[in-house]
């Protein structure tokens, strides 16, 4: 049997990666691995002996790696919805960075800001958290009524008169999803995507779109800070789940091998290639 379309796009999703983002250095040390862990650089080759053959290379700047990073993610994402509108039929695109009060949940931030700015009281009072800037970001464009309408006339004049899915009520965008990409997970600004994920639950009038986290980190541990809690993210996604969980296996790490088993279980952790089908739910 052929392979799936979906098998078949996560092998270039991996391959797209491993041309300048995921490589290794002169010691073998891929570049998604903490140098200063052995265990973090055993878990991250085992998983790179599983998904191709690394370029040697000089480790990749942060900001350069994770850029890289949300780009391959990006264009995953945005061919995998091009093959899934029978799933989940509409106007979708999927871009690269960009505000949320371009979207018609959060417009009104944009008028909270003008305001801020007129008065320094209320700047300090609101703060900056709400003015969020996912890393990937998909939207859908209202639809016409000739387009609602296609099949049964099912609204007139009279009917659905403030719903924001009709372009006769709303010009802007909806934000389906808000995607935060993490080639790894070091620091504590690894945690903004939670603030981020409170942000968008507290600050939206209207729906409340996916909010994930995709991370190339090969460490348990470190994937369970982010993974473990409810409320702020739906879920968090890894580059290559299957391939770090026989990687633990291979290593015979038990105990850690215990903790991913318990985020996969748990609903918090899947593999990139769940991350299409989540988001046409």
């Amino acid at each position: 049997m052929a392979d799936a379309w979906l098998s078949k796009a996560r092998t270039e999703f991996h391959a797209t990666i491993l041309l300048e983002t995921l490589t290794q250095n002169t010691k073998g040390v891929p570049s998604n691995a903490d140098s200063g862990s052995r265990i973090s650089v055993d878990i991250a080759s085992a998983i790179l002996d599983r998904i191709g053959i690394a370029k040697t290379a000089g480790k990749l700047p942060g900001q350069t790696a994770g850029s890289n990073f949300e780009e391959i993610t990006a264009t995953f994402v945005r061919l995998c919805f091009e093959q899934m509108q029978h799933l989940r039929p509409g106007n979708f695109f999927v871009n690269k960075g960009g505000g949320i009060a371009q979207f018609d949940q959060y417009a009104h931030l944009d008028d909270l800001e003008a305001i801020a700015k007129t008065n320094k009281q209320i700047a300090t009072a609101l703060g900056s958290d709400y003015l969020i800037k996912p890393d990937i970001i998909v939207g859908r464009m209202p639809e016409t009524d000739q387009t609602i309408n296609r099949s049964i006339v099912l609204v007139d004049d009279q009917t659905a008169k403030l719903s924001s899915l009709r372009a006769l009520n709303n010009n802007q965008p909806i934000l389906h999803a808000s995607l935060s990409c993490k080639w790894t997970l070091r620091s504590d600004r690894a945690q903004n995507a939670r603030s981020e994920g409170l942000n968008l639950v507290r600050n939206r009038k209207g729906r409340l779109p996916h909010i994930a986290v995709i991370t190339g980190e090969p460490m348990p541990t470190r994937i369970a800070s982010l993974a473990l809690g409810t409320g702020d993210i739906d879920c968090v996604y890894h580059f290559a789940l299957p391939e770090l969980r026989d990687a633990l296996l291979d290593l015979r790490r038990e105990d850690t091998l215990e903790l991913l088993d318990t985020m996969i279980d748990g609903k918090r952790l899947r593999d990139i290639s769940d991350l299409p089908l989540d988001l046409v739910t």
